[in-house]
């Protein structure tokens, strides 16, 4: 198996672990909070809109999130490039989505456009280094692992968080 197979298997397991939540997800339960400021919608938008800005920087093509209508489709008052990276709790909140369907939808998306980047990569590709600010600096193959495990970090929270139970939440 070659480095671009196994980044294409890691891509796809946010996707596939938000899957297991489509039909699951009413509007009460995704708008919830528990004892938190950050509901399952806001980390399933987050979790896409991570992965969407990164990509878009990475490609220099636009994101899916303006390029498919996701933007308008959600409705949201948010810019076209935020991701929900250091939101107050006033605008984690406000992030509201009634379609948890919408939600997957708009991470599969961006699932896709981010697989369709890494199967045009070359092993050099992947070794090019996109950011010396860091030490060690950062490649395109690395940050590609950063971006996917982010994604499934936040995936797994709103996992965790539609399996806790009414009793764990407070009213909005």
């Amino acid at each position: 198996m070659d480095a671009t197979a196994v980044l294409i298997n890691l891509a796809r397991r946010p996707q596939e672990a938000a899957e297991m939540l489509r039909g699951k997800l009413e509007p009460e339960l995704l708008n919830a909070h528990p004892h938190h400021d950050n509901s399952i919608a806001w980390l399933l938008w987050h979790a896409a809109r991570e992965i969407d800005v990164q990509l878009a920087a990475l490609t220099g093509n636009e994101s899916v999130w303006v390029a498919e209508g996701y933007a308008e489709k959600f409705g949201l008052d948010v810019e076209p490039g935020d991701l929900g990276y250091g939101h107050t709790p006033e605008q984690a909140r406000a992030i509201v989505v009634h379609d948890g369907d919408l939600l997957i939808d708009h991470l599969s998306a961006v699932v896709e456009a981010q697989v369709a980047f890494i199967a045009s990569l070359s092993e050099t590709d992947l070794a090019r280094i996109i950011d010396e600010r860091w030490d060690p600096v950062v490649t395109l193959g690395v940050r590609l692992v950063s971006i996917s495990a982010d994604a499934l970090e936040h995936v797994a929270q709103a996992t965790y968080v539609a399996g806790m139970g009414d009793q764990a939440f407070e009213a909005r």
